[in-house]
């Protein structure tokens, strides 16, 4: 068999290859399979690979080749020189173009743990270990001292304030960078109508294994309760006449935000949203003469996300003291009354990420098991702090290192906390008939899927906030004129306890719905994300995410596996 002749090297004249000729079979094959994911680029930019399947140039362990020594230097050099080559020619051909990691891969090389290895972090080194160790401590002071455990909370909730203060300025920053490297605003407009079509589908889902859990446990048919004796506290009173004085239109109108400072002020998540969009919009139509605003807010994330980073490390201590609070201020009592509820809840919400969450992750072929270990952070965060709220910096950040676009990860991300929250979809369904339930009131079918309709429109809104659930329970019971509203002093015990299943099922559903529609825009690589998920490949540093002129060799081209 005749062999073709190699193909010559590309950009010859480059001073880089003025003293020898480099062709890619000069590299030294690899020695295990899968250290190193390589490809080659032909003259316009595309993609090939070697004739030879069993050949494929390494970046670890390289077999000698004359003077062994920093071959593999000089393999990578010669690689990343090339890369910045065609980063150049791009720039020359458009003044405005700015590399972007996300979509795109690393030119001749991703380099994995097994070819570039970083010293590995031991156990206690992780953020994780320590927000456990704080959750637990808090339980053991707070079962042993309540008193002392109650007076801590003070401590959560600065902790929860410390991250809430950061949330607009960041969504903002998010939002308006990414849509400022957007060149076509449709493609900001299909991520918003596929992030509206998920969190429907996904949030009506979650309703409905919420109702068919509560009639099967049918967890409230044994306690007959008389609605006369329920006693409404003054707490409760009060968020029951705000619940009760809403309307449908209360729903929508919150949406545009009369006074943009007042919606920084008060950490309205969706307002500052509806203006971050209507600002990366203007920015991009501008187009020249605002890039020096898109800069500015760029750098500005990126101090935004090291304040978080400083945050981040109290979280042990604010952990602490909110299960501190949680166990001490509530008990044992209130649990033990109504743990079957509990019971149901949790178990339905474990399902849920199973077998909903689970299924939309392997239906974009990404692995569910790795993606519970790269977010187990934010999950712990959330379950802690019993907010959604704290753990939205660190899934966005965490989104943008697999390769999601800034506008793919601010927008769906920030929206979700608004239109996706899983955790309270199941609550919602669950509790409203557990509630009827216990007072004797039987609900039939049309009265069940009337209840359905209403909390796809009352789910909406909750923003992630620590008890506003109960809030929006609040609001359908009310709104339904089928069951008592004092019956919700029924759960209000509890409330604590299912708002830290709330806060977890609403961050990882939020964290799988980034990664869906990055996904489904073609954004990521299945095969790249679950390896940086998984730790087999390194992510993208926060200097690249940060710094576009620190990101090195990337290859301009979209990633479409």
């Amino acid at each position: 068999m005749v062999r073709r002749k190699p193909r010559p090297p590309v950009y010859e004249d480059h001073p880089i290859f003025a003293s020898r000729t480099v062709h890619p079979r000069s590299l030294p094959p690899c020695p295990r399979r899968g250290s190193l994911s390589t490809s080659l680029v032909d003259d316009v930019g595309q993609a090939r690979r070697p004739r030879n399947r069993r050949w494929r140039p390494c970046g670890s362990s390289p077999q000698p080749m004359g003077d062994s020594s920093g071959s593999q230097h000089v393999h990578l050099s010669l690689i990343d020189e090339l890369s910045r080559v065609l980063l150049h020619a791009s720039a020359s051909a458009d003044p405005g173009y700015r590399p972007n990691v996300s979509g795109r891969i690393l030119l001749g090389v991703a380099v994995s743990r097994e070819s570039v290895s970083p010293k590995r972090s031991r156990w206690f080194q992780h953020l994780y270990v320590w927000v456990v160790a704080g959750m637990l401590a808090g339980i053991v002071v707070g079962f042993l001292a309540p008193e002392f455990g109650a007076s801590l909370e003070p401590i959560g909730e600065a902790f929860i304030a410390l991250i809430t203060m950061l949330l607009g300025p960041i969504i903002f920053c998010m939002v308006v960078a990414g849509i400022a490297a957007v060149s076509d605003l449709r493609k900001l407009g299909a991520v918003a109508m596929r992030s509206l079509i998920y969190f429907e589908v996904v949030t009506t889902i979650a309703m409905i294994f919420g109702l068919v859990a509560v009639n099967v446990v049918r967890p409230g048919a044994d306690l007959r309760v008389d609605p006369a004796s329920l006693e409404v506290s003054a707490d409760a009173a009060e968020r029951i006449d705000a619940a009760q004085g809403m309307r449908w239109s209360d729903y929508f109108t919150p949406l545009i935000p009369s006074n943009i400072v007042e919606s920084f002020a008060t950490g309205s998540i969706l307002q500052i949203l509806v203006f971050s969009v209507l600002f990366g919009i203007a920015l991009t139509v501008v187009g020249e003469p605002a890039r020096v605003v898109a800069r500015g807010v760029e750098r500005l994330s990126t101090v935004l996300f090291t304040i978080v980073r400083f945050v981040t490390y109290l979280a042990p201590i604010g952990v602490f003291g909110a299960m501190a609070y949680t166990v001490g201020a509530h008990g044992a009592a209130v649990i033990t009354g109504l743990l079957k509820l509990i019971g149901t809840f949790y178990a339905t919400s474990a399902l849920f990420i199973v077998i909903v969450l689970g299924g939309a992750l392997l239906l974009t072929r990404l692995n569910p098991l790795h993606t519970l270990r790269y977010f187990r952070e934010e999950v712990l965060l959330a379950l802690g702090a019993s907010s959604s709220e704290v753990a939205l910096p660190g899934i966005i950040r965490k989104l943008e290192r697999v390769g999601v676009d800034k506008g793919t990860a601010g927008v769906s991300v920030s929206a979700g906390y608004s239109f996706n929250l899983d955790g309270t979809s199941i609550y919602l369904s669950l509790t409203t008939v557990f509630i009827a339930q216990a007072l004797g009131i039987d609900l039939d079918l049309g009265q069940q899927l009337l209840l359905l309709a209403i909390m796809l429109l009352s789910s909406k809104g909750t923003g992630g906030v620590t008890g506003g659930g109960f809030v929006m329970l609040n609001a359908t019971v009310a709104s339904t004129g089928l069951i008592p509203v004092a019956g919700t002093m029924l759960v209000l015990g509890i409330d604590r306890f299912m708002s830290e299943c709330r806060a977890v099922v609403n961050s990882l559903g939020n964290a799988v719905a980034g990664l869906v529609i990055a996904r489904w825009q073609g954004e990521i690589s299945a095969s790249a994300a679950n390896a940086i998920m998984s730790g087999r490949e390194m992510p993208v540093s926060d200097d690249q995410l940060d710094d576009p002129a620190a990101r090195g060799p990337v290859l301009v081209e979209r990633i479409s596996q």
